[in-house]
């Protein structure tokens, strides 16, 4: 698990390679015969910055270009949750994962010394589709190699590394100004941790899921080895026969997602989950990082700052009064008060209770939310298809990462339109978040056979059939047309709080 978590610094590098390698730069024009020309080749930049925006000149007309490169490397994170999910609960975590990584790291030193914008952006979007599929295998590489009860410990884990590669990106790029040679020393980290990443042994519950009971076997005993442990007696109880064919079996295939009626409500809430959770987190991040500052620090804080989330999660969780539901549901909430309690404070109130504080509050508790949906996912689905379903909510995931960055424009409606919106969206997804079962010391799922209706407590037992229909449908508006109905919902609010700002 540890080699996972390494991975996860590499991806945090190249998840923020952008925020540095793109930065802009103040810059003078100079005239032509006294009229400034729309395309100028006399550019002077009145900062030391050594950026993309700097060596090809990406300003006035060409600066979309930046947010372009972003934009694809967002699009690769969405290509890749689609693609690789599915794949390695096909062929193997340890293939997709080490064959992902090599190409990663390959496509990064493309980056690297790209020649031209265009080869940049490519690389760029091949890097995304890389990041998010091989992200999302570690992930589940991290959590079934260990026992049920460390999957907290393990999805926490490795989120706090992300935020410590973050940090850590920031402050790489403080010392290393240039940016081909920033992007060179963060790529070149990938090549230490997929060396060490070379003797991973596959995973043993995926093994045991395709009825390779044998080579699991083997594998644990691998594993008790180098803990120090016996294995005298390690046997696992033989799959039957039918259940040994999985591995070609069309009931593992992620259409299982829509066709079992379990896996299709929970799907179906955990997708809306996911895009509030990732709605909510950039749109407070991109907020926050309108403060004035060292862009460095401003990088390595905005790591830093979620970090206090994660040892708030792992004694949540495992408590029995609260769980995974109780706890996801209840920072999801938190979240949301946070972002209305910053429609009522004016804005430069200089004290310590400002908008920034409670943006930077309401960050902590949807990165809080956000770990936690990753643990519960994992879950919450059976090994053989666990992939495919962390994919499919990695990928309503970053809709709502693309979504994000048009919310704060609408500040040209209401001033508090943006948090309004981020309110309800935290508020909504933390009362859907209840419908799900708690998983908190119930038995890891392995195959689709042992997904019953009678094993579960909340969605398959309460809720009768009626009640299943209209939740589905609801659900369906919410994931479609949640930003009309928050639209809708937002008049009434928007009244209220143009008393409170009289008041205040």
């Amino acid at each position: 698990s540890l080699k996972c978590f390494s991975y996860c610094v590499y991806m945090a590098c190249q998840a923020m390679l952008i925020v540095l390698v793109g930065a802009p730069s103040q810059y003078e024009v100079e005239d032509e015969d006294g009229v400034q020309q729309d395309v100028v080749p006399h550019v002077t930049f009145t900062e030391d910055i050594d950026s993309i925006v700097t060596e090809w000149l990406l300003i006035r007309h060409q600066a979309y270009k930046v947010s372009l490169a972003g934009s694809l490397f967002f699009a690769g994170l969405l290509v890749g949750n689609i693609v690789f999910g599915p794949l390695s609960d096909k062929i193997g975590r340890k293939p997709v994962y080490l064959t992902g990584f090599f190409l990663e790291v390959l496509f990064g030193y493309a980056t690297a010394f790209a020649p031209n914008y265009e080869v940049f952006a490519v690389s760029r979007l091949l890097v995304g589709v890389m990041n998010g599929g091989i992200g999302l295998v570690c992930f589940v590489l991290s959590q079934e190699y260990v026992g049920k009860s460390y999957w907290a410990m393990t999805g926490t884990l490795t989120s706090m590394m992300f935020a410590v590669g973050i940090a850590l990106f920031g402050a790489l790029g403080y010392f290393i100004r240039p940016w081909r040679s920033l992007a060179t020393a963060a790529n070149s980290s990938g090549v230490l941790f997929l060396m060490l990443s070379a003797a991973l042994p596959e995973s043993p519950r995926w093994l045991y899921s395709q009825g390779q009971t044998e080579r699991a076997e083997e594998v644990l005993r691998y594993m008790a080895l180098r803990n120090g442990n016996p294995t005298n007696n390690l046997v696992l109880q033989r799959v039957g026969s039918a259940k040994a064919g999985n591995r070609g079996d069309s009931s593992a295939s992620v259409l299982q997602l829509v066709i079992h009626p379990v896996l299709r409500l929970r799907t179906m809430v955990l997708m809306y989950v996911w895009y509030a959770c990732s709605l909510v987190y950039y749109g407070l991040t991109m907020g926050a990082s309108e403060t004035s500052g060292n862009r460095f620090v401003n990088v390595s804080m905005y790591g830093l700052v979620e970090l206090p989330a994660y040892p708030l999660c792992i004694y949540f969780i495992n408590k029995h009064w609260a769980g995974r539901r109780k706890s996801m549901a209840s920072f999801l909430c938190l979240a949301g008060s946070a972002c209305l309690c910053t429609t009522l404070i004016p804005e430069n109130t200089g004290t310590l209770l400002s908008v920034t504080s409670l943006a930077l509050l309401g960050k902590l508790m949807v990165s809080a939310a956000f770990n936690i949906a990753y643990v519960y996912t994992s879950e919450l689905y059976p090994t053989v298809i666990r992939n495919a379903g962390l994919g499919v909510c990695s990928m309503s995931c970053r809709v709502g990462g693309i979504l994000a960055p048009f919310v704060p424009s609408m500040r040209a409606v209401h001033s508090s339109m943006p948090f309004t919106i981020f309110c309800l969206t935290g508020l909504s997804a933390g009362c859907v978040g209840l419908l799900l079962p708690e998983t908190l010391n119930g038995r890891p799922i392995e195959t689709l056979d042992e997904l019953s209706p009678t094993t579960t407590r909340i969605l398959e037992t309460k809720v009768s059939a009626p009640r299943m229909g209209c939740l589905t449908h609801v659900l369906t508006v919410a994931v479609v047309v949640d930003p009309l109905l928050l639209l809708v919902f937002v008049v009434v609010i928007l009244t209220v709080l143009d008393i409170c700002s009289g008041y205040w």
